[in-house]
């Protein structure tokens, strides 16, 4: 950067100060906390008086008989997510987009925004209120002479709840960015549909779809980074042991292993191991978006 450039700059440099020593402080600084994946580690003796034993806990991770379900449950869990949410954002987008009454769409728009500032820990309470035993569905279910169902403790109907809760809270970000592409879509590519004789379908499908085509991309690459966290929040404060099979993630693997059993060192070198793929799969998300959405940081 040019003296000239900074001469102009600094205040804005100035104001950053205080956001990059707090990142320091809390993102970099507890990162030395790592070498206790490489170590027998004590409380009582802390990094410097622990035993280095290398790459033993990797390995015992490895050989550990529940792992591959936990990754494979992350890895299916966070999968599921992005498709089934980006597909509803689209959809949904899609159609409010057709709305004609601006009030209205605004009003709906503001309604699906909502959850998404909402915290997991009130949603889950507000879903464990509704789904369980004694919940309002299967009071109804009950009062229809129906079976209660279990919904949060068998596996098949836990999944179907986590899926759609997941798509309710996160798909209104999603609309409104998908809705910021369609207002960018040239009108008189409409217009010359319109004089060919294409439907209002076909406008869709020839114009409207392809004109978003660059965003979807962007925001299915981007998620790529977090397809190893499967959404610690919602599944920590919504699953019990008896969906464990199904719902047990890396993460709440290592809050049981680190926290509860005290295994501190086999928790630290677990959550490495998910740091160091998901930096990587950070970095093939960028790379897909620069190649196929033109998308650039720098």
């Amino acid at each position: 950067m040019s003296r000239t450039k900074i001469k102009h700059t600094w205040p804005l440099h100035i104001l950053l100060l205080p956001g990059i020593v707090m990142l320091f402080i809390f993102s970099y600084g507890p990162m030395v906390g790592f070498v206790i994946a490489f170590q027998e580690y004590y409380p009582t003796k802390g990094f410097f008086g622990s035993d280095w034993i290398g790459f033993d806990h990797f390995v015992y991770l490895t050989e550990l008989p529940d792992i591959r379900d936990v990754v494979y449950n992350t890895l299916f869990i966070s999968f599921v997510k992005i498709v089934t949410t980006l597909a509803a954002s689209i959809v949904i987008a899609l159609l409010l987009n057709e709305l004609r009454l601006k009030l209205l769409k605004r009003y709906t728009e503001t309604v699906l925004l909502f959850p998404h500032f909402v915290s997991w820990v009130i949603m889950s309470s507000v879903l464990i209120d509704v789904f369980g035993r004694q919940g309002v569905v299967n009071n109804i279910v009950a009062a229809l002479g129906l079976e209660r169902i279990f919904f949060l403790g068998d596996p098949p109907w836990f999944l179907a709840v986590l899926f759609t809760s997941n798509m309710w809270k996160e798909c209104g970000y999603l609309i409104v960015i998908i809705l910021a592409a369609l207002t960018n879509i040239d009108a008189q590519l409409y217009e010359s549909a319109m004089i060919d004789g294409a439907t209002r379908w076909k406008q869709t499908m020839h114009v409207t779809i392809p004109g978003i085509t660059p965003i979807v991309i962007l925001l299915a690459t981007l998620s790529l980074g977090n397809i190893l966290s499967g959404g610690f929040d919602q599944i920590f404060t919504m699953y019990n042991p008896l969906v464990y099979s199904v719902s047990d993630i890396i993460d709440t693997y290592v809050y049981r292993l680190g926290i509860l059993s005290a295994q501190y060192s086999l928790a630290t070198a677990a959550g490495l191991f998910k740091s160091v793929i998901g930096f990587l799969l950070i970095w093939l998300s960028y790379r897909l978006a620069e190649k196929y959405a033109n998308y650039r940081i720098f």
